[in-house]
């Protein structure tokens, strides 16, 4: 599986018609959401959102990346679109957030970001955690596809020299996604992404899945 060769790989077709028509509709039908940029616990506040993964059909699709108990982490609705156009510059994924602080070997550098608790977990439940992330807009290079260093993942948690000098001697692999295809990867793959330089819409789905057991009382947020 190149997903666990590379640390990423694109599937195409992940997601079906019918729930992406019917997901893009209650996202442009939401009065609620701001999707110029991010939209957090996106599954809590769009109720479509919850019902695609706990679907069979997503069950179905992920079985073959997702560890066994796998638990939802995070959910973000991502847009890039003409009023909101960014770049996100070469990073990993290595905290999680959860309902309380709690004592546990590894877990460190605890912090409040928008009124939620941020920790780092330890390298090995990194090595165990997979972001899906479903593409509702086509996502080629010049839609801000993301690009990724292959292999990355295996190096551990990086210091920004660190990862300056990985991205300098290596090539990054453009993950260009057709409509409806989703790529999987380990958040901690050093990954960034451009701005846009086509007018429309980059929605993209972004979920984040472990099998950590929390301690008792403690909950992803």
């Amino acid at each position: 599986m190149h997903f666990l060769d590379k640390g990423f790989e694109i599937v195409d077709d992940f997601i079906s018609q019918h729930w992406l028509t019917r997901i893009v509709s209650e996202i442009e039908q939401s009065d609620n959401l701001n999707i110029n940029s991010g939209v957090r616990h996106i599954n809590k506040k769009l109720p479509i959102i919850a019902d695609y993964l706990n679907s069979a059909e997503f069950q179905e699709k992920s079985r073959a990346f997702l560890p066994v108990g796998a638990s939802l982490v995070r959910a973000i609705l991502f847009n890039k679109s003409p009023e909101s156009n960014w770049y996100v510059t070469w990073h990993q994924d290595k905290t999680v957030s959860v309902s309380k602080q709690f004592n546990a070997a590894g877990w460190r550098t605890w912090s409040v970001k928008e009124g939620s608790l941020h920790v780092q977990p330890p390298l090995d439940v990194l090595e165990q955690m997979v972001t899906i992330r479903v593409h509702l807009d086509a996502t080629p290079k010049e839609n801000a596809c993301l690009k990724v260093i292959p292999d990355s993942h295996k190096l551990g948690l990086l210091s920004s020299e660190q990862i300056s000098k990985i991205v300098a001697e290596n090539e990054a692999h453009y993950c260009e996604a057709n409509k409806a295809a989703a790529l999987i990867m380990r958040p901690h793959l050093l990954h960034a992404s451009s701005k846009s330089t086509v007018p429309g819409n980059r929605r993209v789905l972004h979920f984040e899945f472990s099998n950590w057991r929390l301690p008792d009382g403690v909950v992803w947020d």
